[in-house]
C-alpha cells in the first residue's frame, strides 16, 4: 500500500470535552464564520436540537493531529445540510423540533433470502451499539470529526443474506412533507435515495448511525438512523432511513440526478479531483478558519483503497 492510501489516526485530542459540547460562545462563533459560506448543500452532516439556554462553557483547546481545533458539540449539532427541512444550514434545527421519530420501521428487502421489516428498537436490541469516530468530509470543502453510535451496516445486511445476484445497495429516506417542509421544493426528486456498491457496503467502516456523543441521535442529525460512510463525501450518508434495498443494477442517487457532472455516485473524497466549482484540495474544520490539506479517502486508504483497484480514481467523483 503506498503513502497515498495510508490510513490517518483519530487522536483522543480530536474528541471534543463533554464540557465544550454546548459552549454558546462557539456556537456563535462558527455561525458568524460559515453563514455567508453555503454553496450548494449536497452533503448532510444534520444537527441536532442543542439547547438553546446552555450555560456558556470556555472553548475546548484540544486539536486535531492538524492541529485545528475540536468541534463542540454546538457546531456538530446546529451546523448542518438537510434539504427535506431547509436549505438554510441554520434553520435546519429548529425547523425539525417535532420531527416523529417513533414509531419507525424500516423496510430491508430486494435481492435476499430473508427480508424484514425492522422496528428501530429492534436494531439497538439485535445489534450491540459501538461509538465510531469519524471525520465528516463535505463536498463543499468543509470538515467536521463526530463520534458516532451505532452498528455496521454488514452486520444488519448479513442477517436477510443477500443473494449472488444482489450488487447494490439503495437507501430511502422518508418522505413525509407534512413535518419536512422542504421536501415540497420542486427542484429535488424526493425522497432522498442514496446508493453503494455491495462491497462498500460490507466494509467494516460502513455504519448505521442510532447517537452519537453517546446519546441519542436527534432529528437534524438524521433521527433514528443515518448512514455513515466516512471515505466518501457527506452526500453519501443518507438520514432518516426508511428502506434498504439490495439490487442488481446501479441505483439512482438524488444528487447524482439532480447534476450529474457534479455528483457522482462514488463520491469518494479524492483532493485530487476538484468538484467542477471549486477545488477539493483542502478544506475548512467548521469552527476554524484555516485550511488543510485534504486527504485521499478522507484518510481511511488503508482500509478501503482496495475496493477500487484498478479504477480510474479521477472518474469516481
Amino acid at each position: 500500500m503506498t503513502n497515498l492510501f495510508k490510513s490517518i489516526p483519530i487522536r483522543s485530542s480530536e474528541i471534543t470535552p463533554k464540557d465544550a459540547y454546548l459552549s454558546r460562545r462557539d456556537f456563535m462563533k462558527a455561525a458568524g464564520l460559515v453563514s455567508g459560506a453555503a454553496l450548494l448543500n449536497a452533503c448532510a452532516p444534520s444537527a441536532a436540537n442543542a439547547a438553546e439556554d446552555a450555560e456558556s462553557v470556555p472553548a475546548s483547546s484540544a486539536t486535531d493531529e492538524l492541529g485545528n481545533i475540536v468541534n463542540t458539540y454546538q457546531e456538530i449539532t446546529s451546523y448542518n445540510n438537510y434539504y427535506e427541512f431547509s436549505t438554510n444550514k441554520e434553520a435546519v434545527a429548529p425547523l425539525s423540533k417535532g420531527f416523529t421519530t417513533a414509531p419507525w420501521t424500516v423496510e430491508v428487502g430486494g435481492l435476499v433470502h430473508k427480508p424484514k421489516t425492522f422496528g428501530v428498537e429492534d436494531l439497538l436490541s439485535l445489534f450491540p451499539q459501538e461509538e465510531r469516530i469519524y471525520r465528516l468530509r463535505c463536498v463543499e470543502a468543509w470538515s467536521m470529526v463526530i463520534p458516532w453510535n451505532g452498528f455496521s451496516l454488514a452486520s444488519l445486511l448479513k442477517m436477510v443474506e443477500p443473494k449472488s445476484d444482489a450488487k447494490y445497495v439503495r437507501f430511502e429516506t422518508v418522505f413525509r412533507p407534512e413535518e419536512m417542509k422542504g421536501q415540497g421544493s420542486p427542484f429535488y426528486p424526493w425522497p432522498y435515495q442514496e446508493g453503494l456498491r455491495l462491497d462498500e457496503a460490507m466494509n467494516d467502516l460502513t455504519l448505521l448511525a442510532t447517537g452519537m456523543y453517546g446519546e441519542t441521535i436527534l432529528p437534524q442529525n438524521g433521527a433514528p438512523l443515518r448512514l455513515v460512510v466516512p471515505w466518501k463525501y457527506g452526500f453519501k450518508s443518507i438520514k432518516s432511513i426508511v428502506k434498504i434495498e439490495l439490487t442488481a443494477d446501479r441505483p439512482n442517487t438524488l444528487w447524482n440526478t439532480v447534476s450529474t457532472k457534479e455528483y457522482g455516485f462514488y463520491a469518494n473524497v479524492n483532493p485530487e479531483v476538484d468538484h467542477p466549482r471549486w477545488s477539493q484540495a483542502s478544506e475548512r474544520r467548521i469552527g476554524d478558519l484555516s485550511r488543510v490539506p485534504t486527504l485521499m479517502f478522507n484518510g481511511y486508504g488503508e482500509q478501503v483503497a482496495g475496493l477500487y483497484e484498478g479504477m480510474d480514481l479521477s472518474l469516481q467523483f
